[in-house]
């Protein structure tokens, strides 16, 4: 096997471990979000993201916050537009 291969699969293992934590490190968490340390960091000094820093100088981040805060300001389908003015609408005529 070699070192490409390997180091696909071990990555893809490193993946599956994180996926089963509940909280994350500082860089596990740019590794799950694909945010890049710097911005991480800036998000984090910032307030913008929520974080823990339980002993005062590390940082964790609750998995369940973090896919939260990913899937704020969520944009509709079309579908979904459609069908909310539908409902709407029949609402309105009664």
């Amino acid at each position: 096997m070699d070192s490409i291969k390997l180091e696909e699969r071990l990555d893809r293992i490193e993946r599956l471990l994180i996926s089963n934590k509940t909280v994350l490190t500082f860089d596990e968490a740019c590794d799950y979000t694909g945010i890049s340390r710097s911005y991480l960091y800036k998000l984090t000094s910032s307030g913008e993201i929520p974080f823990s820093k339980p002993n005062g100088k590390l940082v964790f981040f609750s998995k369940i916050k973090l896919d939260n805060w990913l899937l704020r300001n969520k944009s509709k389908s079309s579908d979904e537009i459609t069908e909310e003015a539908l409902t709407y609408s029949l609402k309105k005529k009664r």
